[in-house]
């Protein structure tokens, strides 16, 4: 695999913004910050996606997540943090290393998230979960 844009940066290969780094992840500041504090946490490890990691990297990453998200609310007092993360390119995954956006959010800020509502009945919403086999 082609090491990605957030794995050269992890390298130091790439300038950035440092937030945080621990053992299994890095943060450092969006280039392209939607609101001022915008955040990437990343694995260290390049992982393309959510379905690629192991228990112990996903606490690790969100663990990270919230503890980013605690700092960025202290020091930017946003009315909402919204946490993002996405898989594949149809899930708008854009760099296949996986990651999370810690973007805070104010009243008004243009930011938007199409999510149109099925409602399907009950027993649907029941066949759907009898297929979903947790391990």
């Amino acid at each position: 695999m082609e090491p990605s844009v957030f794995t050269r940066i992890i390298r130091g290969e790439l300038p950035a913004a440092k937030v945080h780094e621990d053992e299994h992840t890095f943060a450092f500041m969006d280039a392209g910050q939607v609101n001022p504090g915008h955040v990437i946490v990343a694995t260290r490890r390049q992982v393309e996606t959510i379905l690629d990691l192991d228990d112990e990297l996903a606490g690790a990453l969100f663990r990270t997540a919230a503890r980013v998200a605690r700092a960025v609310d202290a020091a930017f007092h946003p009315d909402g943090i919204t946490v993002l993360q996405a898989n594949r390119p149809a899930g708008w995954q854009t760099v296949p290393h996986v990651h999370l956006h810690v973007l805070p959010r104010h009243h008004g800020d243009g930011v938007g998230l199409v999510w149109p509502r099925k409602e399907p009945p009950l027993e649907q919403l029941r066949a759907l979960a009898a297929r979903i086999h947790v391990t």
